[in-house]
């Protein structure tokens, strides 16, 4: 049976060889931390089931990621409960070039033969490629080998537990952030162009893509871009599909992507958008104090993890007003509700340190406590329906959306959160479809020409579909 999960990990590789779906990047490497005792929460799993998914009582925790997120959350918010004599090693791996996922690829299908301190103990994955990891048994059932219960999990969001879901029900996966999303503007050129910063009536402006295209308008007029550059609005776009990327082996080419294509390449022409790539140096620039992007679309994480750094002056200092743009900026839901990214924790078979991925996957996932204090600290969304419902009817306030509590308006989205139409190809397709467009947004090629790259790209990427 192993060698056959092997082979079924090997050719998820050849067929799934995509670039991370990105949050900011780090930059490759590793670190240790250590602190103090730990203990672990919830129902346990059978003797049998906890034999086969490893053991505990290692001393060497490795922990698989692509950036700093998870690194953060967890040295803030876990790191505390670590038995004295344990130490985490991270294993950072960015995602260009596809890098997290060949060093993910080539230590899992090492696994069985790595010593007790170099095997993997937790990886991270995004939404883009989880269906890759989630059904091979490299990944442990969260419920019958970890231990986790229907009780624990019972606050998280449906969707978010519907990605780690494998083809026979199995939970392989779980996070602490959900990701409903929406517009983050800033409130002096909203004051200067729309008479008011506030987000209610904000909203009103924007709450169709055809007001929305008319504040785009107004807002070249007085001297700003709409938004920063192409891929802005593409995960707007793409999160309200109504079929998946692929049917029936053919490739698939949604209204809504289409719209996006349509919008995009009107925005450029009119000058609406600052021409830059989304993570590039001059998408992030447009936030800064002297930027003159209006706005972006994104979720909680993009917020605390990206805008918030492109904003301040010292991304050391607290980003609050006097930073940088911080302060100056504000949440509505924007033309159209949508989600965007989201991490999932996994724990790899072979593990030696069982409990301890246990007690971190219900302490960062499960235990309302924890996920208030992660939203109340860095305004991330985070996926307990409980502590989330009590953050947005609290007092929390966000000083880098000058005083603005967000959340709540984020609350009812994320519960109608739709991931249906996710497939293997997500990632792949997005990425190939961005980079064979961004040529014809330039002017550099026809809409024909874009589509003919993009075919070759993909016929190259995934041999198996068809046109």
């Amino acid at each position: 049976m192993k060698k056959i999960y092997k082979a079924a990990l090997i050719l998820s590789v050849a067929a799934f060889a995509l670039a991370g779906c990105a949050k900011k990047e780090a930059a490759a490497g590793s670190a240790s931390s250590s602190s103090s005792s730990s203990s672990s929460s919830s129902s346990s799993g059978s003797a049998k089931a906890a034999a086969a998914a490893g053991t505990s009582g290692g001393k060497v925790l490795n922990i698989y990621v692509w950036n700093e997120e998870f690194q953060s959350r967890f040295n803030d918010f876990y790191a505390k409960k670590l038995p004295s004599d344990v130490t985490v090693n991270w294993v950072i791996t960015p995602n260009q070039g596809n890098a997290y996922q060949n060093k993910l690829d080539e230590t899992l299908l090492a696994q069985d033969k790595a010593a007790a301190n170099d095997k993997i103990d937790i990886f991270l994955v995004e939404a883009d490629y989880a269906l890759k990891y989630v059904d091979t048994d490299y990944t442990l059932d969260v419920k019958k080998e970890i231990g986790l219960s229907d009780s624990d999990l019972s606050q998280q969001y449906k969707y978010t537990k519907d990605i780690m879901t494998d083809s026979k029900g199995t939970l392989k996966g779980v996070s602490w952030q959900a990701c409903p999303a929406g517009f983050i503007y800033r409130r002096s050129f909203a004051k200067k162009v729309l008479g008011t910063d506030d987000p209610a009536e904000v909203q009103k402006q924007l709450d169709s893509w055809d007001k929305f295209d008319a504040v785009a308008a107004k807002m070249k007029a007085a001297g700003y871009f709409m938004l920063s550059g192409f891929d802005d609005a593409f995960r707007v776009f793409t999160d309200n599909v109504t079929s998946p990327w692929v049917v029936d082996g053919k490739i698939n080419i949604d209204p809504q992507v289409r719209r996006w294509i349509q919008q995009t390449k009107e925005y450029t022409d009119k000058g609406y958008n600052n021409k830059a790539n989304l993570w590039s140096p001059e998408s992030g620039q447009g936030a800064g104090k002297n930027g003159r992007v209006f706005g972006y679309f994104g979720p909680g994480w993009f917020i605390d993890f990206c805008l918030a750094g492109w904003a301040a002056d010292d991304a050391t200092q607290p980003f609050i007003a006097g930073n940088g743009s911080c302060g100056d900026w504000a949440f509505c839901e924007g033309p159209q509700g949508f989600s965007w990214g989201g991490t999932w924790i996994c724990a790899a078979r072979g593990t030696d340190n069982l409990d301890l991925v246990k007690d971190i996957m219900y302490t960062m996932t499960c235990d309302k406590e924890t996920a208030k204090k992660i939203s109340e600290q860095t305004g991330d969304f985070t996926n307990n329906e409980a502590a989330m419902t009590e953050v947005a009817n609290g007092s929390y306030k966000s000083t880098f959306l000058g005083g603005q509590n967000h959340l709540a308006l984020l609350l009812q989205n994320a519960k109608k959160i739709d991931k249906s139409n996710i497939s293997a190809y997500d990632q792949g397709m997005s990425e190939k479809l961005q980079a064979a467009m961004a040529d014809y947004y330039n002017g550099i090629i026809s809409e024909e020409q874009a589509w003919t790259n993009f075919y070759t790209a993909i016929s190259e990427l995934y041999p198996n579909l068809k046109k």
